[in-house]
This record gives C-alpha cells, structure tokens and sequence, in this order.
C-alpha cells in the first residue's frame, strides 16, 4: 500500500471494507461495539473531545433535524461541522463545515491520518481486527472538526446508538426523534427493545430532547433519562404547535416554495416564536420544533443562540432527498421513505397535496425492508408503479419486487436500471400529474440523473 492515497484512492479503499453493511455475510461476521472507535479515538488524541457537540438518533428524522440544527448553530454565528450518513453522491456530503462538504483534498489527508492510526494500532497489537468503513468515517469526522477548529459539531447516529460508532462523543445535548420499526436484525423486534438502544445515547450529564410519539418508546425513554439523572424535555409535553398555513396542491406542484409556517409555543412560559419550514410533510415540523427545544437547552447552557438565529437556521435549511421536489408539469418529487413510518408519511403527503392527482411511483428497496407493508400502504394510492432496484449489494432485485408486490398495484412495470425507471414515469406522466420515487435514499442520486436524462431528451424532442 503506498505511503499517501489521493482521493478516489482513499475511497476505493473506505468502500473495499464494506459500505455500511453492504451484505448478509458481513453483518454476521461483524462484533458490533464501541471497542475499536475508542481504541483508534485514543490513539488519535480524542479529537471528539475539543468541541462541543450534540448528538441525534431516531429511526426517521434524525437525518433532517440534525441539519436543522446545525443550520441554526450557523446562523449563530458558530463554526459548525455536521455528521451525517449515508451519502446520495459523495462521501464528503457525510462530513460538513459551515455548511460545505470537505474537499476531496482535506477528505484525503484526514483519511491518511487516521488509516496512518489503525496501521499502527494494527502493527502493534492494539486493535485486533480493522475498524469497519462505518467506524473509519467517523475518525475522519472527528479528526477533521477537530484539524478545523469547529465550535461546535452535531453528529447524527448511523444505526441504533447504544454500540453506533458516534456514541464516544460526550454531547451536550441528546436528540431522539421518531422511533418505529427498522433495522430489526440489529435493533431488537419490539418497540422497547428498538428504544432502548435509541436510548443508549443518553449520559450522565447531558440534556434530552425527545420527539418520540409512541408510548411505549417514550416509556423506555424516561426510564434510561432518570436513570442517568438527565433533564428530559418532551417536545409533545413542552409545546403547543399552531400551523399558521398549508401550502395547496397547485403550490406542491409548481414552482412556488412549499414552505409552511407555524407558531410553536412553549406551555409553560408562554413564549412563542413563528418558523418557516422549508422542507415537504407534515413530519419536518414535527422536527423543526425538536431542532428549536435542542437549540433553547443549547442557549440556556450558555452557546449565543437566540429565537432570531433559530428561525433564521430553520428557514435557511437544506436537506437532499426528503420530499425534494426536483420538477414541474409533472411535479416530481423525491423521497428516501425506507421503512413503514416513512410511507405513512409520504402518503399523508399524497392525502394533503396530490388528491385526486394521478401519481406514478417509482419504487426500488434493499432486501432486508419490510416491503410488503410499505408497498402495500402506497400502490394501491398510485396510477402506475415501476418497480427498479439500486445500484447495491443490497438491493432487492426488481423482478423479485414484482414477484413479491406487483399484485398490490393497479399496474406495474419491471424496469431494473434505476435512471431507466425514473425517465419511464417521467414520460408516461400527464403535465397535471405528480411522480414520486422511492424506497430507498441509495436510489436518490441514479433518480436525479434519470430526471436529467428525461428533462434533456424531453428539451432535444421540443426544439427539432
């Protein structure tokens, strides 16, 4: 191996030991604990340790509020790095600064610092086997926040969060948003056993915020905060949330910002503050208000946060592939809805914005998704259903998709290249129509250039 590795060196090489699980065989020959991150983070002199941080799990939304956020730490003014996982394009969208992915320069030279670690570690007997691509990541993330001097960082938890590998951060505050069914190989196959390892992010020390829905999550929930002498604050129970308008089916499908405003007033004190919230579904408001109580614990430990900046950070967010809207005529929308939570969400989405619309849906999922409940919630709702897979070692075939779930569809077709599949909904659709791709976030990237292809050959057709 060479001393140095340029950038798509250093990716090939992060790929070469399995993106996040990329198969069966590698999950079960895979120890699942904290002993290696903690062994290289040492090794590295704790790089999680010189700032400030805070640390967001849940099965949906943990992705969306942890950019929340931190677009609300930088809008106060705070040198921020956010975490976040899996990438739709890049690697470096997973490690943020101010906002902006790493270059592929400062990628490389954190990455060579730390596989320069684990040769050591190695050689020397300190580690036993090779931290996984999940746990490298992460020594890159805290190695470059650190090399950079961020204010502050918020890292979004892979999976679970008892034993993912973010849990040696010592936050000062918990984030645990929606939690429901996924991952149940790993997590446990009940709601309580999912919680608990949720849970497993809180410490002695830092503040809760949690946006937990189910009762018997919440349960597991309090218990592990008043075990560890935690303040909890629970979004449900500290807030009254007023929905000041609704974007209609003509601004969900056309050019105008689906934006919606609420007022989100806190019952014990009174104080209120209206926000802007920038991305689709009723579910980012829902998030919006766990980012705001997250900032208001973060201001009352002493960060310069005022309601002014929290609204500023909200309105300004950006979150790929979550209700993206990429088109019009037809309206075109992307949405990385993996597990059940999520379909109810997107056709609550549907319900609200596209009545009466005809939908045309793309779907493609990995084999370990419990597709026939979510296909069962969504192709009944839409006209026409194109069943694709991802581009992944994961990836449930499409045939075997259609085998297992065509019958829930008024139609469907079988097109297995993901870009092919998109750009076919794209042309069977009417102007007034919508069409939604789905199931996977793998997918969201091969989608998008579908859109490119199909909106390219459209724009060639019109001008001959």
């Amino acid at each position: 191996m060479p001393s140095s590795l340029n950038y798509d060196e250093a990716v090939r090489y992060l790929l070469s030991l399995g993106r996040e699980l990329a198969s069966p065989q590698q999950a079960s020959a895979t120890k699942f604990g904290l002993e290696n991150i903690r062994a290289l983070t040492a090794h590295l002199g704790h790089p999680e340790r010189r700032y400030p941080s805070a640390h967001v799990a849940g099965t949906n939304g943990k992705g969306s509020t942890a950019a929340m956020l931190a677009s609300i730490l930088d809008s106060a003014g705070l040198r921020t790095g956010l975490y976040t996982s899996p990438h739709l394009a890049r690697i470096n969208e997973r490690i943020r600064v101010a906002g902006r992915e790493i270059s592929d320069e400062d990628f490389a030279a954190a990455f060579a610092r730390v596989r320069r670690a684990i040769e050591e570690m190695l050689a020397s007997g300190a580690l036993a086997v090779h931290p996984t691509f999940f746990e490298c990541v992460t020594a890159i993330a805290f190695d470059e926040f650190a090399r950079v001097a961020v204010d502050f960082a918020v890292f979004e938890v892979g999976m679970g969060g008892r034993l993912d590998a973010t849990n040696v951060i010592e936050p000062e505050v918990a984030v645990i948003t929606q939690i429901a069914f996924d991952h149940e190989n790993f997590l446990g196959n009940s709601i309580e056993q999912i919680a608990g390892e949720k849970a497993g992010i809180i410490k002695l020390g830092p503040w809760v915020v949690s946006a937990a829905e189910n009762p018997e999550a919440r349960a597991v929930i309090r218990a592990r905060a008043k075990a560890q002498s935690a303040r909890l604050i629970e979004i449900d129970e500290s807030f009254h949330v007023k929905q000041l308008n609704s974007p209609s089916a003509r601004e969900a499908a056309s050019n105008s910002p689906n934006a919606t405003r609420i007022e989100a007033i806190e019952k014990s004190t009174g104080r209120a503050i209206e926000l802007t919230v920038p991305l689709a579904g009723r579910f980012q408001q829902r998030n919006a208000v766990t980012a705001l109580a997250a900032a208001r614990l973060l201001a009352e430990r002493g960060f310069p946060i005022t309601d002014a900046a929290i609204a500023r950070g909200i309105a300004n967010v950006h979150w790929p592939g979550r209700l993206e809207r990429i088109g019009t005529r037809p309206a075109v929308y992307l949405d990385g809805a993996h597990n059940p939570a999520g379909a109810r969400e997107l056709l609550a989405f549907w319900d609200a914005h596209f009545a009466g619309v005809p939908i045309h849906l793309v779907y493609g999922a990995l084999r370990d998704k419990p597709v026939d409940e979510i296909c069962g919630l969504l192709f009944p709702r839409a006209a026409s259903v194109i069943l694709t897979e991802p581009c992944q070692p994961r990836a449930l075939s499409a045939a075997a998709l259609a085998a297992m779930t065509g019958h829930l569809a008024r139609s469907y077709e079988v097109v297995p290249d993901p870009a092919a599949a998109f750009e076919r909904a794209i042309h069977r659709a009417a102007p007034e129509d919508a069409v939604f791709a789905t199931g996977s976030l793998y997918l969201i990237e091969d989608y998008r250039r579908g859109y490119a292809n199909a909106h390219t050959s459209s724009t060639q057709r019109s001008s001959k």
